[in-house]
């Protein structure tokens, strides 16, 4: 029987559809979505392209997708990626190796960095630090959750990032500085002009501070003195009503004065040093439409990221680390349109990556990988209300086991105001080059060694011989080839807006990880030195709801919050917990109520702001607050399991109280920030702010985060468009 033409089906839809209009009060207008200032209109409108590789309104995308506007962006007055995105629903910021984003409960690793759609290159311990990306030139950020790698390959296991540049060509010239606490200074220009054919916009960042010391007796910084330099050029020529080349280079250097504190097997080492940052990215694309119904694209792209850092100290032999990352990459999509009801879009490419390191080696041993890909996607809409896009990617890694990622995705309009989502999709990482080829001592930190899977049993085996090995652990004999990590996710959700200037998102998910790659100590030298490697160990999920409201209470007022619930676990360890296994130190069994799950995961995640505007005079305010709940960090007992014994993170109280009294109080991390702006005659504008007004800090778990901070800035458009278009030039 036809499901989808039975009386039945026709039937039980017409019902829902009424019971959801009685729900729902009668939304006007909607046919004018143009003109409509709602919260309603503006997402029918707004465009993505990050979900499905190819432009699509947000209110057609099945998968959990977030877009950060340019107007939010400078609203927050953040300076860097870490800034705003640490204010979304559900994106934890790390603090080990640099901010790094964790995403529906899943590591940094796992969290794929792209800008203008490519890849960004230099990760520590997996983590790209997302203070190296500046916002100033960025027209919109757009968050994809859950598996990607359908798409986008290996490291989009939790999802994709992508920070997309402001690309118009329009006359401008804009300059703004900014200055705040710690000596804090934020300069940026950005220029465009468009000249016949030739289009062409310029931006440049410059920032640098004097770092903050939350131990001010320490020579420990809890951040260091950092200057950055980010020049930015765009280029488009218009060869056809049919083709187009565009080009972007990007260039990022970045120096730190390092004065570090390090702790190991109770030593403490003093040092001191500088580290520098190079990165550099061109993107030619060449784009060519044959039709109205076939477009194909083809993109050329080249990063090369290089760094190095030297450390000089008491009781310690130095420190001189290199790094040098290629990544060159060819790839052709082609988009087109089958029928009114069918897309397809399909493409394949060709990646080439090069790692020169003193932590592989040395300078001059170049390590190699070559993976050839391919992709395609569909998107079927045999009804207005029903959308159905599945899509598969292969990529055959040549050090490697290949991985297939399948990817499938449901939208159901219920009704113009209500509209379900559901998809599943297959992720992976494949071990990088560090898991494999890592040759690693830290001489600054207590002489302990980190060595890749590919080495380490023949490095120790030759430290055996000459007498230096105390003892090999347990885990030294788990030591094989290792394995990609592969993820199976799940999301199922919905979008209403029961008022049409209120709109209110829920989204439930679980991803399930085998063969996580873990870093575990497999020897001990003579000297009480540690030597770590990586295997394969760990069977875990992640699992919880994510829910969004947005309120626009009247033209002036708008109310965000956010809200996400997060469990995880370790497979094997909740079978361990059922087994009795696992105890505290004072030898009581654990239960499974006293398990805290995976670390470095809070529970309970929350935002709230509220923005008023004031349109005709020009000027804004907000104030936006962040709440985390404690987070496990240290296996305080060492009974093998993160447990309520153990230590956390975020354990300040936060109390409420009324008229002096105390009406409750409640445990971990708030962050409370506020800023305010006005825009003043010819292109002149203003803007304050106060980022941690609650000065919370914690120098052990958050290192990253500074006190409270006070800025102003100003920026100035010297082409006022506005002033141009009323006289007519």
């Amino acid at each position: 029987m036809d499901l989808c033409s039975s009386n039945l089906f026709k039937m039980t839809r017409v019902v829902a559809a009424y019971i959801l209009i009685a729900f729902f009060q009668p939304l006007t207008g909607v046919a004018q979505a143009g003109t409509d200032s709602s919260i309603f209109s503006k997402e029918i409108q707004e465009v993505v392209v990050t979900a499905t590789r190819n432009e699509r309104k947000l209110s057609n995308v099945a998968v959990p997708t977030t877009v950060i506007s340019q107007k939010n962006i400078q609203q927050a007055g953040s300076l860097r990626l870490k800034d705003i995105l640490q204010e979304q629903t559900g994106l934890f910021i790390t603090n080990g190796f640099g901010a790094g984003v964790q995403m529906q409960g899943l590591n940094p690793d796992y969290t794929l960095i792209l800008i203008d759609g490519e890849p960004l290159t230099g990760r520590t311990a997996g983590v790209l630090d997302i203070n190296r990306l500046t916002i100033g030139n960025i027209k919109k950020i757009e968050v994809v959750k859950g598996p990607s790698s359908s798409l986008y390959g290996s490291e989009a296991l939790a999802g994709v990032i992508n920070v997309i540049t402001d690309k118009s060509f329009a006359k401008k010239l804009n300059a703004s500085l900014r200055y705040g606490t710690y000596n804090t200074v934020d300069a940026g220009v950005t220029a465009a002009q468009q000249f016949g054919k030739l289009g062409i916009t310029a931006f440049t960042n410059y920032y640098r501070t004097d770092g903050f010391s939350i131990r001010p007796s320490s020579v420990e910084r809890a951040k260091l003195p950092i200057t950055r330099i980010t020049p930015q050029v765009q280029l488009r020529y218009i060869f056809s009503n049919k083709t187009s080349l565009n080009l972007s280079l990007r260039y990022n250097y970045e120096y730190i004065k390092n004065e570090l504190a390090t702790s190991n097997n109770g030593a403490i080492t003093y040092t001191k040093g500088r580290e520098v940052n190079k990165d550099i990215n061109i993107t030619p694309t060449l784009t060519h439409q044959f039709n109205t119904s076939l477009k194909s694209t083809i993109r050329l792209y080249g990063t090369v990221f290089e760094g190095s850092q030297k450390l000089n100290g008491t009781g310690s032999q130095g420190y001189d680390d290199y790094l040098r990352h290629q990544f060159y990459r060819a790839e052709n999509q082609t988009d087109y349109m089958v029928s009114k009801n069918v897309t397809v879009l399909a493409g394949a490419g060709y990646i080439k990556e090069l790692v020169n390191s003193t932590r592989y080696d040395d300078r001059s041993s170049r390590k190699q990988n070559d993976i050839a890909y391919t992709f395609a996607q569909a998107e079927w809409q045999p009804v207005n209300w029903f959308t159905f896009i599945g899509g598969l990617r292969y990529d055959n890694n040549k050090l490697y086991a290949s991985a297939f990622s399948p990817k499938a995705a449901v939208q159901v309009k219920i009704h113009e105001r209500f509209r379900l989502t559901g998809s599943y999709g297959k992720g992976f990482k494949s071990p990088d080059f560090r898991q494999l080829y890592l040759n690693f001592t830290n001489t600054a930190a207590g002489g302990y060694s980190v060595f890749g899977t590919i080495d380490a049993v023949r490095i120790i085996a030759e430290q055996q011989s000459k007498g230096l090995i105390q003892q090999v652990e347990p885990d030294y004999y788990k030591l094989a080839v290792l394995k990609p990590e592969f993820s199976e996710g799940i999301n199922i959700g919905f979008t209403a807006y029961p008022l049409k200037s209120l709109q209110w998102k829920m989204n439930f998910f679980r991803n399930d990880v085998k063969d996580l790659i873990e870093t575990r100590q497999v020897a001990t030298r003579t000297d009480n030195s540690q030597i770590f490697s990586y295997i394969n160990v760990k069977k875990a999920y992640t699992k919880g709801v994510e829910t969004n409201l947005l309120y626009q209470f009247s033209k002036a007022f708008t109310l965000a919050a956010g809200y996400q619930l997060l469990y995880t676990a370790d497979k094997d360890e909740l079978k361990q917990l059922s087994a009795g296994t696992y105890y505290t130190s004072g030898g009581v069994l654990l239960k499974r109520k006293d398990y805290a799950g995976l670390p470095n995961r809070s529970t309970h995640m929350a935002n709230i702001k509220l923005t008023y505007e004031n349109k005709p005079k020009e000027w804004f305010a907000n104030i936006r607050a962040i709440y985390r709940s404690p987070w496990v960090v240290f296996d305080k007992d060492g009974n093998g399991i993160y447990n309520k014994q153990d230590e956390f993170a975020g354990n300040s109280i936060i109390r409420i109280t009324r008229n002096g009294k105390k009406v409750f109080d409640w445990k971990g991390m708030l962050l409370v920030n506020f800023a305010a702006g006005k825009t003043l005659h010819n292109g002149l504008s203003v803007q304050a702010g106060v980022d941690n007004a609650t000065n919370y800090i914690d120098a052990i778990n958050m290192p990253n985060q500074p006190g409270l901070t006070v800025y102003g800035t100003v920026s100035y458009q010297f082409c006022n468009t506005k002033k141009t278009k009323k006289q007519g030039i």
